[in-house]
C-alpha cells in the first residue's frame, strides 16, 4: 500500500508508554491523554498531545477521525506466530511432536503452492489486522515461496512484518525438508529479495534444533554474521520430551539454549519462542545476549507444554527482554487482547506475582518494540514514530459495557479490556496513518 502524503489526525483517549512498568511502578510508566490529538503524516505521527493544544495547528481540510468512548493504543506486535498454521488451529488432543507429526507437517506441506500459500497468507494478514496487531515475528514454511507470498501481502498492506523460511534438514517428511546448501542458497536468496525492502524485515529461521542438523545450525550462523542487522528466530525449551530429544542429538552442548549459542544464533536480534524450562544460567545468557524470548500463554496451555515463568525472566537485576506471542495452530487465537488475558492467568499459577494490565499492554506494544530493536520505529505514540494504530472499544459486547461502565478511567478499563475482550474489541486499525481495518 503507499504510503499517503495527505496529513490526517485521529482525536480521542490514547495511552502510550514513557517508562518500563516491571521497572518503575506501573502507573507511572503509562501516560494517557484523556483528550487527545494524533496528527500523522507521510506515515509518521509528525504531532500528539492535548487536542485543545493542538487542534488550531490543523488546517479546517484536515480531516479529524473522532473515536469519542475508545482507547487509541500503539498496535500491538506479536513476537512468535506460524501464518502456515492456521488452517490447522484446534486440532485435538497432542502434545508437541505427536501435533506436529499429525496436525502441522501435513498442513505445511500444502505450501509448495504459491496460490495456496498466497491466499493463506493474505487470510492471516488480515485477521492479524482485524485483532489490532500490525508488526508481528512470522514462520513461513520450508518452502521459498511461502515468504515469498507472505511478504507480498504485507507489503501490499503496508504493514512491518519479520518473517523467514523455515529450516529444517532432518526428523521431517522428505517433502520439507531442504539442505544445509539449499537452505543457505534460498536464504542468501531471500534476504536480498525482501530484508529492508520498505518495511518488511528477515528472520533466519531454524524451526527447532530436532529438524536441523549441527551443519544447517552454523549455516544460520554464518548467515547471521554476514547479514547482522537480520533477525533470527526459533523455538526454544517448550517441551520436556523436546528437551529430551534435543540432549540426545546434542550431547556435548551444556543446555538446550547452548546448542544455539555454539551455532552463533543467540544474540541481540535472536527471538526464542517460549523458553518454559530455563534454567538460571539461561536466562542469564539471554540477558548478556539482549535476545528476546516469547512468551506463548495460550499455545503452552492448550498443548499442556508448561508455564513461563516472566517473573523469572523479567527479574530486575539481569532482566531479560519478553514478548508476547499468539503462535497459533498450538495457539487459540491471534487477539493480543486474548493473550494478555491467558499471560495473567499463568502467572497466576507459574509464581506469586500477578501480571498487572500495564505491564501486559507493555509487553504487547512498547516492550515488544525495544526486544525486537524496533523502538525508535514502532510501539509508542510519539512524534516521529510510524503511525501504527489500534482503537479500542471498551464497550464491544454487552459484558465489556456493563463491566466498565463502573470503570473511572481509562488505565481501569485496560484489565477488563484483555480479560473479557478479543476481535469484536478492535474498533480500527492504522498502518502507516491510513485505515487498513473498519469493525463493520
Amino acid at each position: 500500500m503507499p504510503v499517503s502524503s495527505a496529513k490526517t489526525a485521529i482525536r480521542g483517549c490514547y495511552i502510550t508508554f514513557k517508562d518500563n512498568p516491571f521497572m518503575v511502578a506501573p502507573e507511572e510508566s503509562l501516560s494517557i491523554e484523556e483528550d487527545g490529538l494524533i496528527i500523522m503524516e507521510a506515515g509518521r505521527i509528525t504531532d500528539c498531545g492535548p487536542y485543545a493544544a493542538l487542534a488550531s495547528k490543523l488546517d479546517k481540510a484536515v480531516l479529524v477521525m473522532h473515536y469519542p468512548d475508545s482507547i487509541i493504543s500503539a498496535g500491538f506486535i506479536d513476537t512468535h506466530v506460524h501464518y502456515p498454521q492456521m488452517p490447522a488451529i484446534a486440532s485435538w488432543g497432542q502434545q508437541l511432536l505427536p501435533w506436529l507429526e499429525q496436525y502441522i507437517f501435513p498442513t505445511e506441506a500444502n505450501f509448495d503452492n504459491s496460490a495456496y500459500a498466497e491466499a493463506v497468507a493474505s487470510a492471516f494478514l488480515d485477521e492479524l489486522l482485524r485483532n489490532g496487531t500490525t508488526t508481528a515475528a512470522v514462520y513461513c514454511t520450508v518452502h521459498a515461496q511461502s515468504v515469498d507470498a507472505f511478504f507480498r501481502q504485507s507489503e501490499k498492506r503496508g504493514t512491518r512484518m519479520i518473517a523467514g523460511k523455515v529450516l529444517m534438514d532432518r526428523n521431517a517428511p522428505d517433502n520439507l525438508r531442504d539442505t544445509a546448501k539449499s537452505g543457505y542458497d534460498d536464504l542468501t536468496a531471500l534476504i536480498q529479495r525482501w530484508h529492508n525492502k520498505g518495511r518488511q524485515l528477515y528472520a533466519v529461521t531454524p524451526r527447532f534444533a530436532i529438524t536441523s542438523t549441527p551443519e544447517q545450525l552454523e549455516m544460520a550462523g554464518d548467515l547471521l554474521t554476514r547479514h547482522p542487522d537480520v533477525f533470527m528466530q526459533t523455538h526454544l525449551a517448550e517441551n520436556m520430551d523436546e528437551m529430551k530429544a534435543v540432549s540426545s542429538l546434542f550431547p556435548d552442548s551444556a543446555s538446550y539454549l547452548d546448542v544455539y549459542a555454539q551455532a552463533g544464533l543467540v544474540g541481540a536480534r535472536s527471538i526464542f519462542g517460549h523458553g518454559i524450562y530455563l534454567q538460571e544460567t539461561d536466562f542469564q545468557h539471554c540477558h548478556h545476549a539482549g535476545c528476546t524470548l516469547a512468551h506463548c500463554p495460550t499455545s503452552n496451555l492448550f498443548l499442556g507444554s508448561g508455564l513461563f515463568k516472566l517473573f523469572d525472566a523479567i527479574r530486575s537485576d539481569r532482566p531479560v527482554h519478553v514478548g508476547l506471542g499468539t503462535d497459533v495452530g498450538a495457539g487459540t487465537t491471534l487477539s493480543m487482547l486474548g493473550t494478555m488475558g491467558e499471560a495473567y492467568k499463568v502467572s497466576l499459577m507459574a509464581g506469586a506475582e500477578r501480571l498487572q494490565a500495564i505491564q501486559a499492554f507493555w509487553l504487547a506494544t512498547a516492550g515488544a518494540a525495544e526486544a525486537l530493536k524496533l523502538d525508535t520505529k514502532i510501539g509508542r505514540i510519539a512524534p516521529g514514530m510510524e503511525a501504527d494504530l489500534c482503537i479500542l472499544d471498551p464497550a464491544a459486547t454487552p459484558v465489556l459495557a456493563q463491566r466498565t461502565a463502573h470503570c473511572q478511567t481509562a488505565q481501569d478499563m485496560l484489565f477488563p479490556l484483555m480479560i473479557l475482550g478479543d476481535d469484536r474489541s478492535v474498533k480500527a486499525t492504522l498502518v502507516n496513518g491510513q485505515a487498513v481495518y473498519e469493525r463493520p
